[in-house]
Parts: structure tokens; C-alpha cells; sequence
């Protein structure tokens, strides 16, 4: 068992565990902490709370310290030099002819990095440029492709439900969606209809897939013979929320609507 606090980077970022040791390190507050890329600044999202050995990835590294005024500072001019970063990099890319979409641009907190991330259809040969960045920045220089979910979770924006999109505020890992959630839900196939910013399925697809999934359990398949109180017939739609289905019904040569209750699959009714 270990004692941790979660720490996020970045405001729908994934939440990193680490060892607080003696620090009053408490939910909300900034912290110093060293990661793969260097030294991070990040926030207390979870205090305080043991974990089994299976929740961490070992070794624990520690927190360093709890962050000050000057640390905040530090950050907020990462921020303005990332920014001045951007144009040098965008005229680079220009120079050089790359077929490559800067997305966004990053340092890390003791600057001993800067990370450049882009989109782009295809593999890019940016040797030639990381060479004119590193002479340019004087520090390690790491460009990082990025999928296009990624570039929206990066730079935000209005979903087409009018809010903020879920990926750049809340979501911390993206969960695969697939079109078979779309059609449990009874949506539209369109792809316009189904797809968010980034051109892929919506997220949102999958916040309700296993209540359906769940209730479609208890409901017939299309084309499963049923026996209903005006006779036997086929089930050609299903209303899964609200547990209603019409039939096909063969002697009365039309379609209604019975619930659940009303009926009874074929082979239930020879049993």
C-alpha cells in the first residue's frame, strides 16, 4: 500500500500519483514535482489517500515541494516565451516546406525542454529543423506528433451541443467510440450528425452506452418472432428507453406497438 496525491498538468489532463511524504501537500494546491520530461509544475486534484500496489507505477517518484509565488511566475513566463516560441517554429516549417500543422508549443518548468506539437497526414522528416530550433532555443528540442483528438483536446472549443468540448475540460483519457453505439442509441448515421470538432465519433457516445447496453438485454432482436395479444409477428423496432416494440403482425398484415409485457418470443411460447 502506498500513501499518494494526484497531480494534474494540465487542466483535462491525466492524473499522475506521487509520494507527498511529510509535505502539507493538500487537495487544490501547486506543486513541484519531477517527471519523465524534467521537472513539473502540477495540481493537487486528490489528496491524500492510499492506493494499492497495483494503482501505481513504480518507482513512486516523490513530491518535490509545495509551490511558491515565484513558481507561478516561472510558469506564467514559460507561458509567454511558448508563445514567442510558436512564431519562430512557424516560420521555420515555412522555410523548410514541411507539410506539418503546429498545434501548440510547450516548455517545461525548469526550461530545460521545449516540446513542439504538430499534426500532419503522413510521416515528416524534421531533422533539418530540429537542428535550426536547437540553434535557435539553445536546449533540447522534442517534436511530437499528435492525433487530431488530441489537437482538440490541446485548443478547445464549442461542441455541437453549444457547450465547451468535454475532451479540453473534463475528460482525462479518451475512450474508444465506435459506430455500433450510434446505432444502439438509435441516432443518426450521418457523420455530420455524430461527430465532434476533431472529425471522429463524438465522446459523448459512450456516456450512456451501458444503460442501453443493459436495457437492450432484457428487449427482443429485430426479427425475432413474438407472440402478442393480436397475434404472432415479427419485431421490426424497439424503443429501448422507453421498452416498447412494434410488430410486424402476420394475419393482421400491419404494424403496432406493444411494451414489453404485452409479448413473448416463439420459443418461449412453445415452452
Amino acid at each position: 500500500m502506498y500513501e499518494v496525491v494526484g497531480v494534474r498538468f494540465k487542466k483535462a489532463g491525466k492524473i499522475y500519483y506521487f509520494d507527498p511524504e511529510q509535505l502539507p501537500v493538500d487537495k487544490d494546491k501547486h506543486v513541484i514535482v519531477e517527471t519523465a520530461r524534467g521537472i513539473e509544475y502540477g495540481k493537487v486534484v486528490i489528496g491524500r489517500k492510499t492506493v494499492n500496489d497495483s494503482d501505481v507505477v513504480l518507482p513512486l517518484k516523490k513530491v518535490i515541494r509545495v509551490a511558491d509565488e515565484s513558481d507561478a511566475a516561472q510558469v506564467d513566463e514559460n507561458k509567454r516565451a511558448a508563445k514567442n516560441a510558436f512564431k519562430i517554429c512557424q516560420t521555420k516549417i515555412q522555410e523548410h516546406q514541411l507539410d506539418m500543422k503546429l498545434v501548440d508549443v510547450e516548455y517545461t518548468f525548469d526550461r530545460n525542454k521545449i516540446i513542439f506539437y504538430f499534426t500532419a497526414d503522413g510521416r515528416v522528416d524534421f531533422r533539418e529543423l530540429v537542428k535550426d530550433l536547437a540553434s535557435v532555443f539553445r536546449t533540447r528540442i522534442e517534436l511530437r506528433q499528435i492525433g487530431v483528438r488530441d489537437e482538440a483536446k490541446m485548443l478547445g472549443g464549442i461542441g455541437p451541443c453549444g457547450r465547451l468540448l468535454c475532451c479540453s475540460t473534463f475528460l482525462g483519457d479518451f475512450e474508444p467510440v465506435s459506430i455500433k453505439m450510434a446505432k444502439d442509441q438509435s441516432l443518426s448515421l450521418n457523420p455530420a450528425k455524430i461527430s465532434g470538432l476533431c472529425g471522429r465519433l463524438m465522446c459523448c457516445l459512450k456516456y450512456e452506452n451501458d444503460l442501453y447496453e443493459s436495457a437492450k438485454e432484457d428487449l427482443p432482436d429485430i426479427g425475432t418472432p413474438v407472440v402478442t395479444p393480436m397475434g404472432e409477428g415479427k419485431v421490426v423496432s424497439v424503443n429501448i428507453l422507453d421498452r416498447y416494440v412494434q410488430v410486424d403482425l402476420t394475419e393482421a398484415e400491419r404494424v403496432m406497438e406493444f411494451s414489453l409485457d404485452e409479448i413473448v418470443t416463439a420459443h418461449m411460447a412453445a415452452e
